[in-house]
């Protein structure tokens, strides 16, 4: 029995064409993302892996001249609707960026925001949620004397850390991951890896990496991409021995990207 019927699709790509102004980044993506899997996007730089995590939380939003046509369902329903709301999708699908991002505020202040921006007083509450995610992203017992520190006198890897946390506070059911170590040494990705690894029993987790080792070594399920086009998509272990796609074939072993 192939792996796939047992397991729920959390977001659905149905046909997703996406423009910036005229010229076309993605053409009829359509891909199954699971829960409670981590699923990586992977090919070279400009194929549209970035433009389809960011439409997975409506980020393309905020480009003025962007359209999208087909259907992105999350949990059977497309997000493109007119009655979604996108703060709260945002909520329900948090991102974690390239660069670590902390606010020049508090370690605390920093996880607090989102709880506080949705109206949330009880400090007791924000207390708890704060340390749990804190534990969650394995940086509590780093830090857990420092909460009134600035978030910016932490380390690279402990700032993105931070970030996760910040975006684990809020209690989404999807995470996106933009390439999230391209700017840490190695053995803070080493962290970032074993984290991600964690916390899909959790979350849904889609990553963009360029790095394909990261890609077999954290993802369940690979999707490469190619000039606006999926071009294979399936499990990790497969895809990367066996994969079905000459092109595929050829940018896993460097002929290419």
């Amino acid at each position: 029995m192939d792996n796939n019927l047992k397991e729920t699709v959390r977001v659905k790509a149905d046909n997703v064409d996406f423009f910036y102004g005229s010229k076309k980044a993605l053409n009829g993506i359509n891909m199954d993302i699971y829960a409670n899997k981590v699923t990586a996007l992977i090919g070279p730089s400009g194929c549209g892996k970035s433009t389809f995590l960011r439409l997975i939380n409506r980020m393309n939003d905020l480009i003025g001249s962007s359209r999208v046509q087909g259907k992105l369902l999350l949990d059977n329903k497309n997000i493109f609707n007119k009655d979604v709301d996108v703060v709260e999708l945002r909520r329900r699908v948090g991102m974690v960026f390239q660069k670590p991002n902390p606010f020049p505020k508090s370690i605390y202040e920093n996880m607090a925001y989102g709880l506080e921006i949705k109206g949330i007083k009880d400090k007791k509450f924000i207390d708890e949620k704060v340390y749990e995610s804190l534990k969650k992203a394995a940086l509590w017992d780093e830090i857990k004397d420092r909460l009134n520190d600035s978030a910016l006198r932490l380390s690279g890897g402990q700032q993105q850390r931070l970030c996760i946390a910040r975006c684990l506070v809020v209690e989404p059911e999807v995470i996106l991951f933009d390439e999230p170590c391209a700017s840490l040494d190695p053995i803070s990705t080493r962290k970032i890896e074993e984290l991600i690894i964690e916390l899909k029993q959790f979350y849904t987790i889609i990553i963009v990496t360029h790095n394909m080792q990261q890609a077999a070594r954290v993802s369940d399920y690979t999707a490469f991409m190619y000039l606006g086009d999926l071009i294979e998509f399936g499990q990790t272990e497969k895809l990367f021995t066996v994969p079905k796609d000459k092109r595929t074939e050829e940018y896993l072993t460097g002929k290419f990207g």
